[in-house]
């Protein structure tokens, strides 16, 4: 039998933290290095944010219902009913360019950690803000298939969250940025998805559901979710150095 979880262990594992970031940083790619950066720097942040969501005025009913969101967000006769220009739409139109699946990203988590299959509510927590992942790059305009756009969005994240691994991978990516010509531009984008993170509506805090059925340009101003200017323009910088590990890594 498995040894009970300790909620309360908040402990920081920076040796797997560090040995996963050098894995991720050589091949941003293998998102398994996320989970395990998380793994090791994350612990207690699921509880802390589970305590925050209850405080919220949708939290009690959210944490009741306690849906998990996998199972809509890979169901496609689900995400069909939502009309263009929705957010909802928006995901589908996501998942159909990209290729990727919430369930994927759940599979890749289980890999790492035993701790997202328990019948917890701060495992529940956990489970939720892995599969709203996805749908944070829909919001904020961050590309998924684009290293700089999930360099930015951890950004976002940590600042939305707290997690202390977010922040990790946002500093180190930025670090190993700067000796290259676009560095600067880089260090502008990844600041500016802190910043945005910091403006907008906490995420966790929406009915997923309810979110999925709003125009997404309304859900974005109701939200304070800004256009990632600085990101836009880093793109440009970084497509142009083939070189680069933002680029071949895509």
């Amino acid at each position: 039998m498995a040894e009970p979880v300790d909620w309360n262990d908040t402990r920081k594992d920076w040796r797997g933290a560090f040995a996963a970031m050098r894995k991720l940083l050589a091949d941003p790619k293998d998102t398994a290095q996320v989970f395990r950066v998380m793994q090791g720097l994350n612990r207690g942040t699921a509880a802390r944010n589970y305590q925050r969501l209850l405080k919220t005025s949708e939290g009690g009913r959210i944490a009741y219902r306690h849906v998990e969101l996998v199972s809509k967000l890979t169901d496609r006769a689900w995400l069909s009913q939502f009309a263009a220009g929705t957010v909802g739409a928006a995901y589908h139109a996501f998942l159909d360019r990209t290729g990727f699946s919430a369930d994927g990203l759940a599979d890749i988590s289980k890999q790492v950690s035993r701790i997202r299959d328990e019948k917890h509510p701060f495992a529940w927590f956990g489970r939720r803000e892995r599969d709203i992942h996805d749908v944070s790059h829909v919001l904020t305009g961050y590309r998924a298939d684009d290293p700089l756009g999930e360099l930015c969005l951890v950004a976002y994240t940590y600042a939305q969250n707290t997690g202390l691994g977010w922040g990790f991978i946002a500093l180190m990516g930025t670090l190993k940025s700067l000796t290259q010509p676009f560095g600067r531009d880089v260090r502008r984008a990844v600041w500016e998805g802190y910043r945005h993170g910091k403006q907008a509506a906490w995420l966790h805090g929406e009915d997923i559901e309810k979110l999925f059925g709003e125009p997404l340009e309304a859900a974005r101003a109701r939200m304070s979710i800004a256009r990632p200017v600085a990101y836009e323009r880093a793109q440009e910088r970084v497509r142009a150095e083939p070189s680069s590990w933002l680029v071949t890594a895509s």
